[in-house]
């Protein structure tokens, strides 16, 4: 199979703490060429960072919506700091708007979001972007900048796919496709995301993909498992698999590194 790039692993996760060097060398092995280390609090972004320059990956640096409320004052200039530190940090986020969720307060989530937009704009960065409940509000705050990135583990519905590819975002799909349960609607829409406007991700080690047969025990996701991402997309859009892979590394590195 042809070379994969996960575009949107949490390495700092404390379930990678244990084994983490083993998680990335059977990454390799699956055919994974590269990841993107994603950071979601000033913490978690210059760790991803050092694992970044130490195992030679890519990685943001942002704050989630759920950690908002944390923010500092300084947060536009912590993040140009940590951002400008590394050519391996690539993107801002993990950010955007959880409605669902509301770990942080709403005014709050917007505020932080705006600002890691507007430097995105600023130093022309991607935007690696979450939002659940909340694609309105999402839609008003892009409206305010120009911006270019990805609208992470997408599963929202056809209006909002929509206007994000209207916008001209690429759209990440994770392991939530192989859910035969909760992934039927994201399926339905697989088929109005042109190829080139893709990136695959496993979120891990979140939404273990659940077409993987036997389930490994642990239940964690890993970068190792992206195949099954793409063998979904591909069974989906009837193409061959090659196709899904070629177009999404294309995508990953017109999107982050060109």
């Amino acid at each position: 199979m042809s070379a994969m790039i996960d575009a949107g692993v949490n390495l700092t996760s404390s379930q990678f703490a244990s084994d983490l060097d083993d998680v990335i060398s059977r990454s390799k092995e699956a055919g994974i060429e590269s990841m993107l280390a994603i950071g979601c609090d000033l913490t978690s972004s210059e760790q991803s960072i050092a694992l970044a320059e130490q195992h030679h990956l890519y990685c943001t640096a942002g704050v989630h919506p759920h950690d908002a409320k944390s923010a500092p004052d300084t947060l536009y200039h912590d993040l140009l700091t940590l951002l400008k530190s590394s050519n391996r940090a690539v993107a801002v986020g993990e950010c955007g708007l959880d409605f669902n969720r509301d770990f942080s307060p709403r005014p709050i989530q917007q505020s932080v979001c705006l600002t890691q937009l507007q430097l995105a704009e600023t130093i022309d960065y991607p935007v690696y972007l979450h939002e659940r409940d909340a694609h309105d509000a999402l839609v008003g705050l892009l409206k305010e900048v120009e911006v270019r990135g990805v609208l992470h583990c997408f599963t929202g519905d056809r209006n909002a796919l929509r206007r994000y590819l209207d916008y001209g975002l690429m759209i990440g799909i994770t392991g939530w496709v192989c859910d035969e349960r909760r992934g039927q609607a994201l399926q339905a829409l697989i088929q109005y995301i042109p190829l080139d406007r893709l990136l695959l991700e496993t979120d891990a080690p979140y939404l273990l993909p659940r077409t993987i047969k036997p389930k490994p025990k642990s239940r964690r996701n890993e970068p190792m498992y992206l195949s099954h991402v793409a063998e979904q997309i591909a069974q989906l859009k009837q193409c061959p698999v090659t196709d899904v892979i070629s177009a999404t590394s294309a995508n990953f590195t017109q999107l982050f590194l060109r």
